[in-house]
């Protein structure tokens, strides 16, 4: 029995960008995280043990947005993707979208976004 787990405007402190100024002064970065994983033997266990601890998620996406600089989102979205399937093995797929509402732009938006998703191969 496959259900999709939501995670919704984390959001995190981050020193990514390709300007200067984005990697010296740092921005805000907000990250919706959809997870597929089979939920049967937690619907019959009522155990954690038997499904994706979001806490451990939530904690693993601030370590990468809070740790090594990139220049882009799509990077970002890779390395949190990656470390979804390698360190949570019940998750068969992972989609994310990242938005950067303070973009260094000559104009007005609300954001730049950045969507896409990886499989477990």
């Amino acid at each position: 029995m496959n259900a999709r787990i939501h995670l919704r405007n984390m959001a995190f402190y981050g020193y990514h960008g390709h300007l200067t100024a984005e990697n010296a002064l740092g921005q805000r970065f907000q990250i919706d995280l959809t997870l597929t994983t089979d939920i049967a033997r937690a619907t019959k266990t009522d155990d954690l043990a038997d499904t994706v601890d979001y806490v451990n998620i939530y904690a693993m996406c601030r370590e990468v947005v809070e740790g090594a600089h990139v220049k882009l989102l799509e990077t970002l979205a890779g390395r949190i993707m990656d470390r979804v399937l390698a360190d949570f093995a019940s998750v068969q797929k992972v989609e994310i979208t990242i938005r950067k509402p303070s973009v260094p732009l000559p104009g007005v938006l609300d954001h730049v976004s950045l969507e896409t998703s990886k499989s477990r191969e």
